[in-house]
């Protein structure tokens, strides 16, 4: 009798403690908010498809191929329109690597007093920039047909030190060219999203001045547990956010909404299988995206025929 009182409180109890334990799950994958995004997402698919990116409408068209005679982790992408390539970094073997568009190592170029390189994005023909994610320090490299390596040294450099949190610093780069702001993604502890005015320095002539935004509102909107990689679009005025631990990519409206979403679970947008430890993502000219995973991988994600 006594066995059976006692099955009688314990039974609901971990019940209980299950459902608490699910709460708390949930709670810290941000499955509420994913939820209720997916919803709004359906409801106002007619109205936002025909003024932004969308992602729902991409399909994997390449994906898992390894990066042939890379085996260091790759970190972030950016497209050189210039170029038609893309561009990433290593950084237990400081390097940085042009991809074709298919994925083959067209150069690498060492790159030396880094430390820990994490990003890399085009500014302009030969200019980019390259962030230091530990020291949360962001260089301007100049990459010429002729360039042997890349000595930090000779970089213009700022140094931000915005809540530094040893291993959690810069990860992703973004530029928008025509209000000549820099996007820098914080990884985590929290995700936050900077904008960078005034660097790189571009008029010589002008005093060297940075101004440095954040939006918390936006930031807190973000329903990722962290951020990994940023993509600009110049056409809708869009901000694509990578999150390598939430699997998806987000885009996010002038007004820093998110409005559509891409997964990264295998099953979804055609892929075979989910995509391991995405760090990188870049988008060309016409729309398509790639999407580089540690340690090498690669995937290109195009719009449905028609759509």
């Amino acid at each position: 009798m006594r066995r059976l009182t006692q099955a009688r409180f314990f039974v609901p109890a971990l019940l209980l403690a299950a459902l608490l334990l699910a709460a708390v799950a949930a709670q810290y994958l941000r499955l509420f908010e994913r939820g209720w995004f997916l919803v709004q997402e359906w409801r106002h698919a007619a109205e936002w498809r025909e003024q932004s990116i969308w992602l729902p409408d991409y399909v994997a068209t390449l994906q898992a191929q390894p990066i042939d005679g890379l085996d260091a982790d790759v970190s972030a992408l950016t497209y050189d329109p210039d170029r038609r390539s893309l561009f990433t970094v290593t950084n237990k073997k400081s390097e940085i690597i042009e991809l074709s568009l298919d994925g083959r190592v067209l150069r690498r170029v060492p790159i030396v007093g880094f430390g820990d390189p994490e990003a890399i994005e085009y500014i302009s023909p030969g200019i980019y920039v390259v962030t230091d994610e530990r020291e949360q320090r962001l260089f301007r490299v100049h990459l010429s047909e002729d360039t042997a390596f890349v000595d930090a040294a000779d970089s213009e450099q700022l140094s931000l030190g915005i809540g530094r949190n040893g291993n959690k610093g810069f990860e992703g780069l973004a530029y928008d060219a025509a209000n000549q702001r820099l996007f820098a993604a914080k990884e985590r502890d929290p995700v936050q999203i900077f904008e960078i005015h005034g660097f790189p320095h571009s008029n010589p002539d002008k005093p060297f001045a940075v101004h440095v935004v954040d939006d918390p509102e936006r930031d807190a909107g973000l329903f990722v547990r962290d951020l990994s990689s940023l993509q600009y679009d110049e056409r809708s005025g869009h901000l694509l956010a990578l999150s390598d631990e939430s699997r998806l990519v987000l885009e996010l409206n002038v007004d820093g909404k998110p409005i559509s979403m891409l997964s990264l679970v295998g099953g979804r947008h055609d892929l075979k299988k989910g995509v391991p430890q995405a760090e990188g993502v870049a988008m060309d000219d016409d729309g398509n995206l790639y999407v580089v995973s540690e340690p090498n991988l690669f995937y290109v994600f195009k719009k449905k025929a028609g759509e």
